[in-house]
C-alpha cells in the first residue's frame, strides 16, 4: 500500500505526529520497534494531564487514541533501511517487507549509552535518573548526588540544590576551575573528587556509591547525564545532516521540523538537546501538521 506518510517510531513523538495526521485523514503508517527510552522508569512527570502516570500507560493510551483514526495503521517491527523511491521514500523492515510513502517522519528517539560502571545498569530508572525536572520533586530534601559521566555534570550539580542537599561526584571526568568550585560551594554543594567504583543499589532504590579508595557515600538518589546515540541508522542512510552535540548526536532540523533532505521530517528526542516526554509530544504534533501541509499543492 502506498501511504501519504510513514512515521518511524511509535513512542510519544511518533504517536503525536500520527494523531495530527489521523485528524487530517492522511494515510499514515507508524512503525514501532517498541523500545521507549523511558521504559525503565516507574512514573513520568512534567507532562500536563499525565503527571505521575506510568510511562507505559501513557504510551498505551496514546496508541489507542491514534489507532481510532481509520487512516492510521500500525506495524510492530524495526525499520532497517530507508531510501529515496522516486518522488517519495521506501522503508524496509528487518523482516524484508517494504512500504512506501510520499513523506517520511523520523521519530526514532535515542539510546542512553550506559558505561560499564557496576550497579549503574541495574539502578537505571530507579534510584539513578537523569532529569531533575522529571524526577527531582519525588526525592526532594533527601540526600542527592550528581555523578559526572560527561562535562555537563557541572551544570546539573549547580541546579540540583534547588531540590535538596547535593554531593557532586566529579569522578575524574570533571576538573573544576576555581570559579566553578566557588559557585558550587556557595550553593551548598559538597564536592567529592575520588572516582566512583560502584553504585550501591537497594532494591528499587539507592543506598549510595563506593569510591575507589573504599569509602562509601550514602545517597538516596543519584542524577547523571548519560551520552546518547540515535536509536536508528535511517537518518544517516538518507543523507540527513547530523550534528554532534555535547550530549550526543541529533538530527538537524529547521524551524519547520524538516531535515536537510527534502520530504524527510524529524521530531522528538532525536532532534532535541533537552529531551523530555512533553517536548517530544509537542514536536511530534507540530511536525505531523507541517508534513501534512507539505502534501497540499500550492495555490496559484
Amino acid at each position: 500500500m502506498q501511504y501519504d506518510i510513514i512515521i518511524v517510531g511509535g513512542s510519544y513523538a511518533g504517536l503525536s505526529a500520527g494523531l495530527a495526521l489521523g485528524r487530517a485523514r492522511k494515510r499514515t503508517l507508524i512503525i514501532d520497534a517498541g523500545r521507549r527510552r523511558n521504559r525503565f522508569a516507574h512514573t513520568a512527570h512534567g507532562f500536563l494531564g499525565q503527571d505521575g502516570r506510568a510511562p507505559g500507560e501513557i504510551a498505551r493510551i496514546g496508541r489507542a487514541e491514534v489507532a481510532a483514526y481509520p487512516t492510521v495503521s500500525f506495524l510492530d517491527g524495526t525499520a532497517a533501511t530507508a531510501a529515496r523511491d522516486g518522488d517519495g521514500f521506501a522503508v524496509t523492515l528487518e523482516g524484508g517487507a517494504t512500504h512506501t510513502a510520499a513523506r517520511l517522519i523520523l521519530a526514532v528517539g535515542v539510546i542512553d549509552d550506559l558505561p560499564d560502571l557496576p550497579g549503574l545498569r541495574e539502578g537505571w530508572g530507579k534510584g539513578i535518573v537523569h532529569c531533575p525536572y522529571c524526577h527531582g520533586y519525588e526525592v526532594a530534601d533527601r540526600r542527592l548526588g550528581v555523578l559526572a559521566l560527561m562535562p555537563l555534570a557541572t551544570h546539573q550539580a549547580n541546579m540540583l540544590p534547588d531540590w535538596g542537599p547535593t554531593t557532586f561526584l566529579t569522578n575524574g571526568v570533571v576538573h573544576l576551575t576555581a570559579s566553578e568550585r566557588d559557585a558550587l560551594v556557595a550553593r551548598g554543594v559538597a564536592i567529592e573528587e575520588e572516582a566512583v567504583a560502584e553504585i550501591l543499589n537497594a532494591g528499587d532504590g539507592l543506598a549510595g556509591v563506593r569510591l575507589v579508595d573504599g569509602r562509601t557515600v550514602a545517597l538516596d538518589a543519584l542524577f547523571t547525564g548519560i551520552p546518547t546515540r540515535l536509536a536508528s541508522p535511517l537518518a544517516a542512510q538518507l543523507g540527513c545532516a547530523i550534528d554532534d552535540m555535547m550530549g550526543g548526536p541529533i538530527i538537524r532540523v529547521d524551524v519547520m521540523g524538516q531535515t536537510t533532505v527534502p520530504g524527510v521530517y524529524a521530531a522528538g528526542d532525536a532532534t532535541a538537546m533537552m529531551k523530555s516526554l512533553p517536548g517530544a509530544v509537542a514536536s511530534g504534533y507540530f511536525v505531523g501538521a507541517v508534513a501534512h501541509q507539505s502534501l497540499i499543492p500550492p495555490a496559484h
